[in-house]
């Protein structure tokens, strides 16, 4: 149970606390063991009007988010405005959110993937010292050209070898135009601190082939969108980290928890799709925050140069969800 009635330390004493030297980074017993399994949000930053994140609305969202069984939570992923975000507030919000939610005992997984190797693993040991439990690394995909397998391989090795907390690989094409190779995973699979991928692509066929080419393995996939969670469920996978589940939490977990027990629920899945497409592929992490202020979290602005979407765009949102019968409640 979470304890709202806490006082936080003011932002500028947050940085600090976290940040010491590598070799004071304390691997936890039992770490390495973290479970992946159920739905996890991907948060979002949110921002005041001048662009600097509001740490209260972030806490009220949290506050919100507490009553549904969630597995985990991801921050600095790409519904988090992750390229957006200087690394002292990257680490900031990874010290804040792991703050609030750790009476709760759910793992906090926070995105450290960056263009080069050795930035990844500088920001992995700094986001681990701020309380990650594990970090999803994406894809470099600067030098698209140059990202082969042997690229790939070798940049998560090294992060892994390092890495004082699991490693969880993060394949999202859309966004890096780099697919993860299915070889490259099977490979990478095999190392003891390498835990899971969360994969974005929509490619259910890869999903399948992934979990039988890693069994044996104690690795583990995750859907990256709620559009095919049923159908990633049914491939393999054990959760999602889904965009939707920041608006529809508790919709999600129903779902996972359905198939837990062997049900199946064809039309939900459906009913799914329109929704998650408004805050993904359509509108973006701009809908996301406009799918949040309609549900009566808090969405607010993008940092620049991402614009929030046009009031029109908010009623084709709204719409989209209220077709598939999930009306906005009065919280």
């Amino acid at each position: 149970m979470l304890f709202f009635g806490r006082v936080y330390p003011s932002i500028s004493r947050i940085l600090p606390s976290c940040v010491r030297p590598y070799s004071s980074v304390v691997n936890p017993d039992g770490i390495k063991g973290i479970q992946l399994g159920g739905i996890y949000p991907p948060l979002t930053t949110p921002f005041n009007a001048d662009e600097t994140i509001s740490f209260d609305k972030l806490a009220d969202n949290l506050t919100q988010y507490a009553r549904i069984p969630f597995a985990g939570y991801v921050v600095q992923g790409s519904n988090g405005e992750y390229p957006f975000l200087e690394k002292e507030e990257k680490l900031q919000i990874v010290k804040f959110v792991k703050d609030f939610i750790k009476e709760s005992n759910k793992p906090l997984i926070a995105g450290s993937g960056c263009e080069s190797t050795k930035a990844t693993v500088r920001l992995t040991e700094e986001m681990a010292a701020c309380g990650a439990d594990a970090v999803m690394v994406v894809t470099p995909s600067y030098f698209k050209a140059s990202m082969n397998d042997a690229a790939m391989i070798a940049h998560y090795t090294t992060v892994a070898d390092s890495s004082p907390v699991p490693v969880i690989l993060y394949s999202v094409p859309a966004n890096t135009g780099i697919d993860l190779s299915i070889d490259a995973i099977q490979i990478l699979a095999k190392h003891p601190n390498i835990i899971g991928l969360k994969d974005s692509g929509g490619d259910v066929t890869r999903i399948g082939s992934i979990v039988q080419k890693t069994r044996g393995q104690d690795f583990k996939v995750l859907s990256g969108s709620a559009s095919f969670l049923l159908p990633s469920y049914l491939a393999g996978s054990v959760g999602g980290v889904c965009a939707l589940a920041n608006v529809l939490g508790d919709v999600l977990c129903h779902m996972h928890s359905l198939y837990e027990n062997n049900i199946i629920d064809k039309e939900l899945q459906r009913r799914l799709i329109d929704p998650n497409n408004m805050v993904t592929r359509r509108f973006g992490v701009a809908g996301m925050k406009a799918a949040l202020d309609i549900f009566g979290y808090y969405g607010g602005p993008n940092r620049s140069p991402m614009l929030s979407v046009s009031p029109e765009a908010r009623l084709v949102i709204k719409k989209a969800f209220v077709d598939n019968e999930f009306v906005p409640q009065s919280r």
